[in-house]
């Protein structure tokens, strides 16, 4: 039966479960690919100097993570000076992302560019637009969830848009942007698992998180404090997100639980599979940067107040409509408030 499984699952959008298994062992070996789109150049280092690593003091008390960002502001300072001053080839935005998110940072496999593509994509072009005046002048670096801190606090990247919930505990660590997409978390598995969502159901079974995310904390805190059942087995902890889609299609665990705009689009990819239940948080996604980049957080803030009035909804309708439905009304980040002082 199981191997039944596996095979159905592997039928889904033109075989995106083999290749699933084939980049999740190949992240197991680079875990920092340096990836180039188009002019790409291969650099692995930063061309200007680097921007020391932090610590951003968040509320004890914070209730409200995805306000704590500064103000808008289009004027340049250190961080983005160092971004301009890269010469030749190197002059481009380095930017973390992911390459195996159905419909957020992805390679088609049907498409012969092989370019990466979709709504964190158009994101990064969008601030390269802005920032270099050129929506090309990006160096893609393939990070896995587990490493997106660690890249900005050692200056490998100048930010992350991965599919990145604001949090916190995270503000500690590095610095936001204002929202640009609103989601939650939500339960993954099989449409012939009993599971039924966020309860009960749950009882026994192996539920696979990426280290390092928001799903693992809450899935933790949620059965130490008996929200689910204490019988779940959260054993199963793997340093990328697309590690858990292959541990699920190969019958190793009974459920993913991650971000609902991920689960979607994993569904989308293998029609086996299913969300299960309503969305049990509501979490938002901000671009991550270095906590002493101030100047580099208040640009992006200013770009993604154009973006959200001209931009935002192209995206959407593009990558995500077909996942999340036609109305963005659901997804569609809440007016931006700014909170931060420095």
């Amino acid at each position: 039966m199981r191997a039944r499984r596996v095979r159905d699952g592997l039928k889904g959008w033109g075989g995106v479960g083999a290749m699933a298994v084939v980049c999740a062992l190949a992240l197991a070996f680079v875990l920092l690919l340096p990836l180039t789109q188009r002019q790409g150049d291969g650099s692995t280092g930063l061309g200007g100097p680097r921007v020391a690593a932090g610590t951003q003091a968040a509320d004890d008390d914070c209730t409200d993570p995805e306000k704590q960002t500064l103000s808008p502001s289009g004027a340049d300072g250190p961080a983005i000076a160092a971004i301009k001053a890269r010469q030749g080839e190197k002059r481009k935005l380095i930017v973390g992302v992911d390459q195996n998110s159905y419909r957020w940072g992805y390679r088609d496999p049907n498409n012969s560019s092989a370019q990466l593509e979709g709504f964190d994509i158009d994101l990064v072009h969008r601030i390269a637009q802005d920032i270099l005046g050129d929506p090309e002048a990006v160096q893609f670096k393939a990070i896995p969830t587990n490493q997106r801190i660690p890249a900005l606090q050692e200056g490998r990247v100048d930010m992350v848009v991965r599919t990145m919930t604001i949090t916190c505990s995270r503000l500690k660590e590095v610095a936001f942007s204002a929202p640009y997409f609103k989601t939650g978390q939500q339960v993954l598995a099989p449409k012939s698992s009993p599971v039924k969502g966020y309860d009960d159901t749950l009882a026994d079974k192996k539920v696979c998180t990426a280290a390092s995310s928001t799903a693992n904390g809450q899935l933790t805190k949620d059965r130490d404090a008996g929200v689910i059942p204490g019988s779940v087995d959260l054993g199963t902890v793997v340093p990328n997100q697309l590690d858990c889609l292959v541990r699920l299609q190969l019958g190793e665990v009974d459920a993913v639980v991650t971000d609902g705009a991920l689960a979607a689009s994993q569904a989308a990819q293998d029609p086996t599979l299913a969300l299960k239940g309503d969305p049990f948080t509501t979490e938002y996604y901000g671009v991550a940067m270095n906590v002493k980049a101030d100047d580099l957080v208040r640009r992006v803030n200013q770009i993604l107040v154009d973006y959200r009035a001209s931009g935002w909804q192209t995206s959407y309708d593009r990558w995500l409509s077909a996942t999340l439905g036609r109305d963005a009304a659901t997804s569609r980040p809440p007016s931006p408030q700014y909170l931060r002082k420095s």
